[in-house]
């Protein structure tokens, strides 16, 4: 699993990104998450959490993502 953090949420759309500690992905590039598949209460920016990284057509995307 990869490590980060919160970096952006978006609690009207209920969707955010996630800024990787793990180097497992381009400097620049954040994952992406939609709370549909993180369940219960919001994420915070700057929460930290664990997950797993796949590719969708829009760029990586969180799954099994667990707060830490």
């Amino acid at each position: 699993m990869a490590n980060g953090k919160v970096d952006f949420f978006n609690d009207t759309g209920g969707y955010g990104f996630i800024s990787t500690d793990d180097g497992d992905l381009d400097d620049d590039e954040d994952v992406f998450f939609h709370m549909e598949d993180v369940g219960g209460p919001d994420l915070e920016e700057g929460q930290e959490v664990e997950f797993d990284i796949e590719s969708s057509p829009k760029g990586p995307r969180a799954t099994n993502l667990v707060r830490k």
